[in-house]
Protein backbone atom coordinates (compact mmCIF):
# COMPACT_ATOMS: atom_id res chain seq x y z
CA UNK A 1 0.00 0.00 0.00
CA UNK A 2 1.26 3.08 -0.94
CA UNK A 3 -0.45 5.42 1.94
CA UNK A 4 1.43 3.50 5.33
CA UNK A 5 -0.65 3.29 8.19
CA UNK A 6 -1.26 6.57 10.45
CA UNK A 7 -3.82 7.45 12.79
CA UNK A 8 -7.15 9.09 11.36
CA UNK A 9 -5.66 12.27 13.10
CA UNK A 10 -2.75 12.67 11.03
CA UNK A 11 -4.62 11.02 7.91
CA UNK A 12 -7.12 14.23 8.46
CA UNK A 13 -4.09 16.48 9.23
CA UNK A 14 -2.27 15.23 5.82
CA UNK A 15 -5.25 15.94 4.05
CA UNK A 16 -6.08 19.19 5.19
CA UNK A 17 -2.49 20.53 4.81
CA UNK A 18 -2.25 18.95 1.04
CA UNK A 19 -5.91 20.84 0.04
CA UNK A 20 -4.60 24.07 0.99
CA UNK A 21 -1.11 23.18 -0.50
CA UNK A 22 -2.93 22.66 -3.82
CA UNK A 23 -4.92 25.65 -3.58
CA UNK A 24 -2.04 27.72 -3.09
CA UNK A 25 -0.58 26.43 -6.16
CA UNK A 26 -3.23 26.58 -8.53
CA UNK A 27 -3.45 30.90 -7.15
CA UNK A 28 0.36 31.17 -8.16
CA UNK A 29 0.18 29.51 -11.18
CA UNK A 30 -3.38 31.39 -12.28
CA UNK A 31 -0.64 34.51 -11.43
CA UNK A 32 1.56 33.28 -13.32
CA UNK A 33 -0.15 33.02 -16.40
CA UNK A 34 -1.68 36.76 -15.61
CA UNK A 35 2.18 37.88 -15.54
CA UNK A 36 2.87 36.46 -18.64
CA UNK A 37 -0.15 37.71 -20.96
CA UNK A 38 -0.11 41.26 -19.38
CA UNK A 39 3.69 41.57 -19.54
CA UNK A 40 3.73 42.53 -15.91
CA UNK A 41 6.65 42.94 -14.15
CA UNK A 42 7.38 39.37 -12.43
CA UNK A 43 8.05 38.42 -8.57
CA UNK A 44 11.87 38.29 -8.09
CA UNK A 45 11.33 35.14 -6.43
CA UNK A 46 9.65 33.47 -9.64
CA UNK A 47 12.53 34.33 -11.85
CA UNK A 48 14.87 32.80 -8.83
CA UNK A 49 17.04 29.70 -9.40
CA UNK A 50 16.01 28.20 -5.82
CA UNK A 51 11.90 29.48 -6.96
CA UNK A 52 10.77 26.18 -6.04
CA UNK A 53 11.66 26.40 -2.29
CA UNK A 54 10.05 29.91 -2.03
CA UNK A 55 6.95 30.14 -3.33
CA UNK A 56 3.98 28.88 -0.42
CA UNK A 57 3.70 25.39 -2.34
CA UNK A 58 7.11 24.88 -1.98
CA UNK A 59 7.57 26.02 1.51
CA UNK A 60 5.28 23.66 2.71
CA UNK A 61 6.54 20.96 0.62
CA UNK A 62 10.10 21.45 1.84
CA UNK A 63 9.68 21.64 5.64
CA UNK A 64 7.39 19.22 7.61
CA UNK A 65 4.47 19.46 5.89
CA UNK A 66 5.04 16.23 3.78
CA UNK A 67 7.15 14.17 6.13
CA UNK A 68 4.23 12.01 6.81
CA UNK A 69 4.23 10.80 3.29
CA UNK A 70 8.13 11.53 2.34
CA UNK A 71 8.69 8.06 1.14
CA UNK A 72 4.81 7.70 -1.26
CA UNK A 73 6.67 7.41 -4.80
CA UNK A 74 3.44 9.98 -5.97
CA UNK A 75 4.63 12.67 -3.61
CA UNK A 76 8.76 12.23 -4.56
CA UNK A 77 7.27 12.65 -8.38
CA UNK A 78 5.05 15.92 -6.95
CA UNK A 79 8.98 17.24 -5.68
CA UNK A 80 10.49 16.18 -9.17
CA UNK A 81 7.34 18.26 -11.28
CA UNK A 82 7.44 21.11 -9.23
CA UNK A 83 11.03 22.04 -9.58
CA UNK A 84 10.66 21.13 -13.41
CA UNK A 85 7.78 23.58 -13.50
CA UNK A 86 9.31 26.54 -11.81
CA UNK A 87 12.44 25.89 -14.26
CA UNK A 88 9.66 26.35 -16.86
CA UNK A 89 8.09 29.42 -15.13
CA UNK A 90 11.54 31.14 -15.11
CA UNK A 91 12.76 30.58 -18.26
CA UNK A 92 8.99 32.26 -19.28
CA UNK A 93 9.36 35.19 -17.31
CA UNK A 94 13.08 36.24 -18.12
CA UNK A 95 12.04 35.80 -21.95
CA UNK A 96 8.78 38.36 -21.06
CA UNK A 97 11.24 40.93 -19.02
CA UNK A 98 13.80 41.21 -21.92
CA UNK A 99 11.10 41.30 -24.86
CA UNK A 100 12.31 38.08 -26.03
CA UNK A 101 9.15 36.47 -28.02
CA UNK A 102 8.64 33.28 -26.01
CA UNK A 103 8.82 30.20 -28.13
CA UNK A 104 5.33 28.31 -28.54
CA UNK A 105 7.47 24.53 -27.31
CA UNK A 106 8.75 26.47 -24.39
CA UNK A 107 4.98 27.37 -23.21
CA UNK A 108 3.59 23.76 -23.52
CA UNK A 109 6.26 22.40 -21.73
CA UNK A 110 5.46 24.78 -18.95
CA UNK A 111 1.23 23.58 -19.05
CA UNK A 112 2.05 20.30 -19.31
CA UNK A 113 4.22 20.75 -16.47
CA UNK A 114 1.07 22.32 -14.24
CA UNK A 115 -0.78 19.57 -15.48
CA UNK A 116 1.32 16.69 -14.58
CA UNK A 117 1.48 18.93 -11.36
CA UNK A 118 -1.97 18.79 -11.05
CA UNK A 119 -2.27 14.98 -11.91
CA UNK A 120 0.08 14.00 -8.81
CA UNK A 121 -1.63 15.85 -6.36
CA UNK A 122 -4.59 14.20 -7.36
CA UNK A 123 -3.91 11.34 -6.99
CA UNK A 124 -2.17 11.89 -3.26
CA UNK A 125 -5.34 13.30 -2.53
CA UNK A 126 -7.31 10.29 -3.60
CA UNK A 127 -5.15 7.92 -2.38
CA UNK A 128 -5.34 9.54 1.14
CA UNK A 129 -9.17 10.30 1.23
CA UNK A 130 -9.42 6.58 0.58
CA UNK A 131 -7.05 5.28 3.22
CA UNK A 132 -8.95 7.58 6.13
CA UNK A 133 -12.46 6.59 5.10
CA UNK A 134 -11.93 3.10 3.05
CA UNK A 135 -9.28 1.46 4.67
CA UNK A 136 -9.35 -0.97 7.62
CA UNK A 137 -7.01 0.82 10.24
CA UNK A 138 -5.65 -1.57 11.86
CA UNK A 139 -4.21 -3.85 9.00
CA UNK A 140 -3.88 -1.27 6.17
CA UNK A 141 -6.62 -3.54 3.57
CA UNK A 142 -10.10 -2.12 2.60
CA UNK A 143 -12.48 -2.55 4.54
CA UNK A 144 -16.31 -3.68 3.54
CA UNK A 145 -17.57 -0.35 2.94
CA UNK A 146 -16.16 -0.29 -0.82
CA UNK A 147 -16.32 -4.03 -1.15
CA UNK A 148 -19.67 -4.34 -3.12
CA UNK A 149 -19.39 -1.45 -4.96
CA UNK A 150 -15.69 -3.41 -6.40
CA UNK A 151 -17.42 -6.78 -6.74
CA UNK A 152 -20.10 -5.22 -8.71
CA UNK A 153 -17.93 -3.67 -11.23
CA UNK A 154 -16.04 -6.75 -11.33
CA UNK A 155 -19.29 -8.69 -12.27
CA UNK A 156 -20.26 -6.12 -14.98
CA UNK A 157 -17.08 -7.05 -16.90
CA UNK A 158 -17.94 -10.90 -16.31
CA UNK A 159 -21.29 -10.17 -17.68
CA UNK A 160 -20.03 -9.30 -20.93
CA UNK A 161 -17.53 -12.07 -21.16
CA UNK A 162 -14.44 -9.45 -20.42
CA UNK A 163 -13.47 -10.92 -17.46
CA UNK A 164 -13.38 -13.75 -15.19
CA UNK A 165 -12.80 -13.40 -11.83
CA UNK A 166 -12.38 -15.29 -8.35
CA UNK A 167 -12.84 -14.79 -4.66
CA UNK A 168 -11.47 -16.16 -2.06
CA UNK A 169 -12.37 -16.40 1.78
CA UNK A 170 -9.76 -16.76 4.44
CA UNK A 171 -9.33 -16.98 7.94
CA UNK A 172 -6.42 -17.15 9.86
CA UNK A 173 -6.86 -20.82 11.95
CA UNK A 174 -7.50 -20.90 15.43
CA UNK A 175 -6.36 -17.14 15.49
CA UNK A 176 -8.67 -17.32 19.04
CA UNK A 177 -6.09 -19.59 20.76
CA UNK A 178 -3.13 -17.33 19.56
CA UNK A 179 -5.16 -13.92 21.36
CA UNK A 180 -5.62 -16.43 24.60
CA UNK A 181 -1.85 -17.67 24.23
CA UNK A 182 -0.08 -14.52 23.41
CA UNK A 183 -2.38 -11.42 24.04
CA UNK A 184 -4.27 -9.36 21.42
CA UNK A 185 -1.23 -7.25 21.25
CA UNK A 186 0.76 -9.94 19.56
CA UNK A 187 -2.68 -10.94 17.55
CA UNK A 188 -2.73 -7.81 16.21
CA UNK A 189 0.78 -8.26 14.81
CA UNK A 190 -0.03 -11.54 13.40
CA UNK A 191 -3.57 -9.37 11.42
CA UNK A 192 -0.82 -6.64 10.64
CA UNK A 193 2.10 -9.22 9.19
CA UNK A 194 -0.30 -11.19 7.44
CA UNK A 195 -2.38 -8.49 5.90
CA UNK A 196 0.38 -6.77 4.64
CA UNK A 197 2.32 -10.07 3.39
CA UNK A 198 -0.91 -10.62 1.10
CA UNK A 199 -0.71 -6.92 -0.04
CA UNK A 200 2.87 -7.37 -1.10
CA UNK A 201 2.44 -10.58 -3.02
CA UNK A 202 -0.67 -10.03 -4.75
CA UNK A 203 -1.12 -9.04 -8.68
CA UNK A 204 -1.70 -5.33 -9.14
CA UNK A 205 -5.05 -5.50 -9.82
CA UNK A 206 -5.83 -7.99 -6.79
CA UNK A 207 -7.77 -6.56 -4.01
CA UNK A 208 -8.24 -7.65 0.00
CA UNK A 209 -11.17 -6.44 2.35
CA UNK A 210 -11.07 -6.88 5.72
CA UNK A 211 -14.52 -9.18 5.77
CA UNK A 212 -14.62 -9.08 9.97
CA UNK A 213 -12.52 -10.19 12.77
CA UNK A 214 -9.64 -12.24 11.51
CA UNK A 215 -11.49 -13.23 7.98
CA UNK A 216 -10.41 -11.39 4.68
CA UNK A 217 -11.84 -11.35 0.91
CA UNK A 218 -9.66 -11.39 -1.92
CA UNK A 219 -11.04 -10.32 -5.01
CA UNK A 220 -8.98 -11.59 -7.92
CA UNK A 221 -9.66 -9.97 -11.45
CA UNK A 222 -9.33 -11.79 -14.68
CA UNK A 223 -8.08 -15.07 -12.96
CA UNK A 224 -10.01 -18.30 -13.37
CA UNK A 225 -11.04 -20.84 -10.76
CA UNK A 226 -7.13 -22.30 -12.08
CA UNK A 227 -5.05 -19.30 -12.06
CA UNK A 228 -6.88 -18.07 -8.61
CA UNK A 229 -5.87 -21.27 -6.67
CA UNK A 230 -2.56 -20.89 -8.03
CA UNK A 231 -2.16 -17.42 -6.39
CA UNK A 232 -4.08 -18.70 -3.09
CA UNK A 233 -2.11 -22.07 -2.43
CA UNK A 234 1.15 -20.00 -2.81
CA UNK A 235 0.16 -17.64 -0.62
CA UNK A 236 -1.55 -20.28 2.06
CA UNK A 237 2.10 -21.68 1.72
CA UNK A 238 4.16 -18.12 2.09
CA UNK A 239 1.82 -17.20 5.34
CA UNK A 240 2.24 -20.63 7.04
CA UNK A 241 5.77 -19.73 7.03
CA UNK A 242 6.05 -16.40 8.19
CA UNK A 243 7.41 -16.41 11.51
CA UNK A 244 5.85 -14.20 14.68
CA UNK A 245 7.97 -13.43 18.16
CA UNK A 246 5.62 -13.61 21.09
CA UNK A 247 7.66 -11.08 23.09
CA UNK A 248 10.79 -12.19 22.48
CA UNK A 249 9.78 -15.62 24.67
CA UNK A 250 8.58 -18.23 21.43
CA UNK A 251 8.56 -18.10 17.24
CA UNK A 252 5.24 -19.14 16.11
CA UNK A 253 3.62 -19.62 13.19
CA UNK A 254 0.13 -19.68 12.04
CA UNK A 255 -1.86 -21.56 9.25
CA UNK A 256 -4.69 -20.07 7.11
CA UNK A 257 -7.57 -21.82 5.58
CA UNK A 258 -9.40 -20.63 1.61
CA UNK A 259 -12.74 -21.04 0.11
CA UNK A 260 -12.82 -19.99 -3.52
CA UNK A 261 -15.61 -19.48 -5.39
CA UNK A 262 -16.26 -17.86 -9.06
CA UNK A 263 -17.88 -14.25 -9.11
CA UNK A 264 -21.43 -15.40 -10.75
CA UNK A 265 -22.37 -13.24 -13.73
CA UNK A 266 -25.94 -14.66 -12.83
CA UNK A 267 -26.58 -13.96 -9.12
CA UNK A 268 -26.36 -11.29 -6.74
CA UNK A 269 -22.49 -10.90 -5.73
CA UNK A 270 -24.12 -11.41 -2.14
CA UNK A 271 -24.61 -15.31 -3.26
CA UNK A 272 -20.63 -15.73 -4.54
CA UNK A 273 -19.57 -14.03 -1.50
CA UNK A 274 -21.57 -17.11 0.80
CA UNK A 275 -20.28 -19.94 -1.83
CA UNK A 276 -16.28 -18.60 -1.16
CA UNK A 277 -17.54 -18.87 2.66
CA UNK A 278 -19.47 -22.07 2.49
CA UNK A 279 -16.27 -24.02 1.02
CA UNK A 280 -13.90 -22.00 3.61
CA UNK A 281 -16.35 -23.30 5.97
CA UNK A 282 -15.61 -26.89 4.33
CA UNK A 283 -11.74 -26.06 4.33
CA UNK A 284 -11.94 -25.66 8.25
CA UNK A 285 -14.41 -28.52 8.82
CA UNK A 286 -11.58 -30.60 6.89
CA UNK A 287 -8.81 -29.81 9.33
CA UNK A 288 -7.40 -26.15 8.22
CA UNK A 289 -4.76 -25.21 6.45
CA UNK A 290 -6.21 -26.38 2.94
CA UNK A 291 -7.92 -24.28 0.09
CA UNK A 292 -11.30 -25.50 -1.21
CA UNK A 293 -12.89 -24.82 -4.12
CA UNK A 294 -17.24 -24.22 -4.30
CA UNK A 295 -19.05 -26.56 -5.70
CA UNK A 296 -22.63 -27.78 -6.18
CA UNK A 297 -22.45 -30.17 -3.71
CA UNK A 298 -21.95 -27.98 -0.68
CA UNK A 299 -25.41 -26.69 0.65
CA UNK A 300 -25.97 -22.74 0.64
CA UNK A 301 -26.22 -23.20 4.61
CA UNK A 302 -22.58 -23.61 5.92
CA UNK A 303 -23.67 -25.30 9.13
CA UNK A 304 -24.54 -28.11 6.34
CA UNK A 305 -21.78 -27.98 3.69
CA UNK A 306 -19.77 -30.58 2.73
CA UNK A 307 -16.94 -30.92 -0.10
CA UNK A 308 -13.49 -32.12 -1.02
CA UNK A 309 -10.29 -30.35 -1.46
Amino acid sequence: MAIPNMPDEKLRLALKELEQAAYNHEQWAEMIYGTLICRLTPDERDISDEAHRMCRFGQWYYRDGITALEHHPGVAEIGHEHQRMHQHAASLLRSSVSGTPIAIGDYERFVTTVKRLRLELDTVHRELADALFNLDPLTGTRNRASMLTSLREQQALAKRGVHPCTLAMMDLDHFKAVNDKYGHVIGDKVLIGFAHHIIMHLRPYDKIFRYGGEEFLIIMPDADMKAGRDIVDRLREELGALRFDAAGKEIFHVTVSFGLAGLDPDIPVEQSIDRADNALYVAKAMGRNRAITWNESMSTSPGDANGSA
